[in-house]
């Protein structure tokens, strides 16, 4: 479990030092604020460690290795044109820091780069223990539809993807879970399913389809907004998402219709209450009230995080409530409006 990402320097931070819920956090601000690029930091670091000990091979993380595996892990999920462009930008060279803290203090992590990095970083706090859990990245859009053969055709030609689309199709593609957390599973599954209608599976084929009253429907046939809680459904099912580990989803309102968007707000506190730590961005006003509405009566550990430009650079309020996070922009623009409908509506 992630409990503080202190960073300095890296894209449009100069400084920020974010403590986290144990339970739920959700980050708000305008695009083009970073929101994307803090859950981006934090998957990576913790991908790099539960991806660690296969592709070293080593009973615990080294020096050696970890400098070079950090570095692709975050060209892989950033795309920058080179390492360093992921320091601030301004002129001369300047050094981006990185430090992970964990409740368990095995998995900490630092490491820092340069403007001239390339290909490796340097590590300022070595993990003592690699994790033994993925953690699972979703992106803005669904990945159940190009799902089929996306994995093999990801590893064998350069693609204009995030390594992200790549790790999650991989845990969309992994066996259902069988044995003692079955139970947990279903109990989770339950009301996703009544949401949609019906079951998630994955024929031999390699495509996946809704299962309602034993007829099958092609996922690209189903609306976009129930593929969102399909993709949730189907990692629950595989035991990607039960009884620990993070989840990190980028915008879970982009494209669902209100009703929709109050089944994900259900899922996301669900999913929290069960023992994923999870990590949510959003500029939604709808999302975050139904968020508000949820919590007050289910009492969880949350954090808000509210972001917002600035000279010199993006800063971050944070606190226990939303109105820790300060006056958003685009959240006062949606108050506005509605003040101005209700005002017109009163006239007429």
């Amino acid at each position: 479990m992630i409990e503080t990402l202190q960073i300095k320097d890296f894209t449009a931070f100069a400084d920020a030092d974010l403590a986290f819920g144990q339970n739920l956090n959700i980050f708000v601000g305008e695009n083009g604020t970073g929101k994307s690029h803090l859950l981006k930091l934090a998957y990576t670091v913790l991908a790099t460690l539960a991806q660690g000990k296969r592709e070293s091979k080593e009973a615990t993380p080294s020096d050696t290795f970890l400098k070079g595996a950090l570095a692709r892990k975050l060209l892989g999920v950033f795309h920058p044109d080179g390492l360093g462009r992921l320091v601030k930008r301004r002129p001369g060279v300047h050094r981006c820091e990185v430090t992970l803290g964990t409740r368990d203090s095995a998995f900490k992590t630092g490491f820092y780069f340069n403007t001239k990095a390339k290909s490796e970083v340097s590590i300022s706090l070595l993990p003592a223990a690699w994790l033994d859990k993925l953690p699972v990245f979703l992106p803005t859009r669904e990945l159940l539809t190009i799902y089929p053969g996306f994995v093999s055709l990801y590893e064998s030609a350069i693609l204009p993807f995030e390594e992200t689309w790549r790790d999650t199709c991989v845990l969309l593609g992994a066996p259902l879970a069988r044995g003692p957390r079955e139970a947990t599973i279903q109990k989770l599954l339950g009301p996703l399913e009544e949401a949609l209608g019906g079951k998630i599976v994955l024929e031999a084929s390699g495509q996946f389809y809704l299962k309602r009253d034993g007829a099958n429907t092609e996922i690209h046939l189903v609306a976009e907004g129930l593929r969102k809680l399909a993709m949730v459904a189907r990692l629950i099912a595989t035991g990607s998402l039960v009884d620990k580990g993070c989840l990190f989803w980028d915008e879970p309102e982009a494209n669902l219709n209100p009703k929709l968007i109050k089944d994900v707000a259900r899922a996301i506190v669900h999913l929290s209450q069960s023992g994923i730590q999870v990590f949510v961005a959003t500029h939604s006003l709808f999302f975050l009230r139904e968020i508000e509405m949820i919590l007050a009566a289910d009492k969880i550990d949350t954090r808000f995080f509210g972001l917002q430009s600035s000279r010199n650079g993006v800063t971050i309020k944070q606190g226990a409530a939303p109105e820790d996070m300060g006056s958003i922009a685009v959240l006062d623009e949606e108050l506005e409006q509605s003040g101005r409908f209700l005002q017109d509506e009163t006239k007429s």
